[in-house]
């Protein structure tokens, strides 16, 4: 999964987004609504943690603009804002979820989840196939009911493939969805996580290489 928390408070934004990556969850950060609006341009996110009175394009009009294009990505709004006619506003705007300002983090991580979830065919909360059973609340894996210790970038590959459901996923989609804006296109990290999951795995092999497209689970 991939999101953009769009944050004016640097220190904050910060460590929402070092939270989420802890789970994880690839990340990427703007700090005004005009950068949000670049970003969102460019990369294909999931979720976007949009805090509402932001510099340069307010919350608002971030929102009114995912709306207005078309983008297929969740809105978690936040705010200060309490009263129930400005959660309904928000929400009007095309906001899918709204958390008010103090938050627990934990609230945080559940609700980007959930919506992480509906930002593509509905998957269910814990993802099994081939007798991999991958719980991305507690973030655990299981092969065959043996316990395999994985990476977070591992543990975010394979969740990526037990959505797909036997699709193929491309070096590239995965990693978009695994790594932030800063990695290197060019980079072999994919080829060498993939590499290393498999070890975890152990045998019989499950990622099969469709030679030139990308992975799959079998």
């Amino acid at each position: 999964m991939r999101v953009l928390v769009v944050e004016d408070e640097e220190l904050m934004a910060e460590a929402v987004a070092e939270g989420l990556r802890q789970e994880a969850i690839a990340v990427d950060v703007a700090y005004d609504g005009a950068a949000a609006l670049e970003k969102l341009a460019v990369n294909a996110y999931d979720v976007m943690v949009l805090d509402r009175d932001l510099p340069r394009v307010h919350g608002d009009e971030v929102c009114r603009q995912v709306v207005a294009q078309g983008l297929d990505v969740r809105v978690l709004m936040l705010t200060v804002s309490v009263t129930v006619a400005e959660r309904v506003a928000g929400l009007s705007l095309g906001a899918d979820d709204y958390l008010p300002k103090p938050f627990a983090f934990a609230e945080l991580v559940a609700r980007v989840r959930a919506l992480g979830r509906r930002a593509r065919p509905a998957t269910p909360p814990v993802l099994e196939r081939a007798g991999i059973r991958l719980d991305p609340h507690h973030r655990e894996t299981y092969r065959d009911g043996r316990y395999v210790g994985l990476s977070r970038r591992e543990f975010a590959v394979l969740e990526e493939l037990l959505r797909a459901e036997g699709a193929v996923v491309s070096a590239e989609t995965l990693l978009e969805k695994v790594w932030d804006e800063h990695m290197d296109p060019f980079t072999t990290i994919v080829r060498v996580t993939i590499s290393g999951l498999r070890r975890k795995l152990g045998e019989p092999q499950l990622i099969e290489t469709v030679t030139a497209v990308g992975y799959r689970l079998r």
